[in-house]
């Protein structure tokens, strides 16, 4: 705990963080908001649609947004994205006030949040270290798990409440007011969050515009492309989840908002105590390790999903939070320090992208499977994706350690060598 109040008396760092809290708050109420509407309009065929509309063109986003990040001022992409998507977002309680509020309204307010998510999403790792010295990343990386995990507790919570109070549209108006918050809080950092400067050996190949240098970094970095692959993989779940979770609230437990936002509720909380604990954990050289074991037990915990039974269902959605999150705060350290600066807002980019882009497939499955209600099909087929590339990480890093401040770049330049001949030779790994 001390590390993470003294990362907090860095005032920018504390800015950001602090601007990702009221904006997640926002939107982990949306969610729930847009949800439930979607359901008493279209069903769970429209919910499927919606995960999809969420998550699809997070693919598109990224790849204008990732050389945006690396060529432009961060600063101002952050402050532009929220204003622009705060005013979207209150479209909806308007449209409903004046009764002209239809289904496609919904899909085309999750479009544009999926097509524009990649820019903090991104973009919030690309800055960090230009925030937080070197040795605080993992706490740093923790503690932004931590903001996550702790707005989406609270988010379906008070969005619950605000819909049994006064209708689902009106939830919305939390979201937009969050995004204005989160630019005024931004606004106010004092670090520059510029487009980075090239330095350093690799300098020049890693300042080329364009996806090429950060694909082949990715593709011959054994860590970079594990993780990228396997979270991917991992994230098909996540996005099946998004879909059974609503659908289990409406149809199998025949309850109102209120269950709705207590499985969300549970699930981020669990994610909010494995973020809270791995961010107050030093980074280990079984680092990568340490990421296989959590990914294959946490899609091992999802079987307990399959009994239709509500106890059993917050059981494995808690523990699949506890143990899914230190993934994500593990990860975090492995891409900053294997990633030079020069290539972070398109490398996070990309690998997000891809992480990210998985979602949809998971949703489109979850919308196929439930509609002819083949839940625990459905439950098989998530829970055993998400175990086995824990189990090949495990595999593949049982021997191979991590070292923290050691580049993707210096590992493939050690690999060469001094052998002339050797520099001709794609790095492996």
């Amino acid at each position: 705990m001390k590390a993470y109040l003294n990362l907090l008396r860095i005032g920018d760092y504390r800015l950001l963080w602090s601007a990702l809290v009221l904006n997640l708050l926002g939107d982990g109420a949306t969610y729930a908001a847009l949800a439930w509407i979607t359901l008493g309009k279209a069903g769970a065929a429209g919910l499927g649609v919606l995960g999809v509309c969420l998550t699809l063109p997070v693919i598109v986003g990224g790849a204008v947004v990732g050389p945006l990040l690396d060529r432009f001022s961060r600063r101002k992409l952050f402050i532009y994205d929220s204003v622009f998507r705060g005013a979207v977002v209150a479209l909806i309680p308007l449209l409903a006030v004046s009764g002209a509020l239809a289904v496609w309204h919904l899909y085309a307010v999750a479009l544009v949040y999926g097509l524009l998510k990649i820019i903090p999403l991104a973009g919030t790792p690309a800055v960090l270290p230009e925030l937080v010295p070197a040795d605080k990343l993992q706490a740093a990386s923790g503690l932004e798990a931590t903001a996550m995990g702790a707005a989406n507790v609270l988010g379906p919570a008070i969005g619950a409440g605000l819909i049994t109070a006064f209708g689902a549209p009106n939830v919305l108006l939390l979201d937009a007011a969050t995004y204005l918050l989160f630019a005024l809080l931004i606004s106010r950092i004092k670090a520059p969050l510029a487009r980075p400067e090239p330095s350093g050996d690799g300098a020049a190949e890693a300042g080329k515009p364009g996806w090429a240098p950060v694909f082949l970094l990715i593709v011959r970095d054994r860590f970079l492309l594990v993780l990228t692959l396997s979270f991917g993989a991992f994230n098909v779940s996540a996005g099946a989840l998004v879909v059974a979770i609503p659908w289990l609230a409406r149809y199998e437990f025949h309850s109102g908002p209120g269950v709705l936002g207590l499985m969300l509720a549970v699930m981020a909380a669990g994610e909010l105590i494995g973020s809270l604990v791995s961010g107050a954990v030093e980074t280990s050289e079984k680092q990568m390790l340490r990421i296989g074991v959590l990914q294959l037990l946490s899609g091992a915990v999802l079987f307990l999903l399959i009994p239709t039974a509500l106890p059993w269902i917050l059981l494995g959605l808690a523990l699949n939070g506890v143990l899914s999150a230190p993934m994500t705060v593990l990860g975090g350290v492995v891409r900053m320090t294997r990633v030079p600066d020069e290539m972070r807002g398109r490398a996070m980019t990309l690998m997000r992208t891809v992480m990210a882009g998985a979602l949809p497939a998971g949703s489109a499955l979850g919308g196929m499977l439930l509609s002819g209600s083949d839940y625990h099909a459905l439950i098989f087929g998530v829970a055993a994706l998400a175990t086995a590339p824990g189990l090949l990480t495990v595999v593949l890093f049982r021997r191979t350690p991590f070292r923290l401040g050691v580049t993707a770049a210096d590992d493939q330049r050690a690999e060469r060598g001094p052998d002339p001949d050797a520099e001709t030779v794609p790095a492996t790994s």
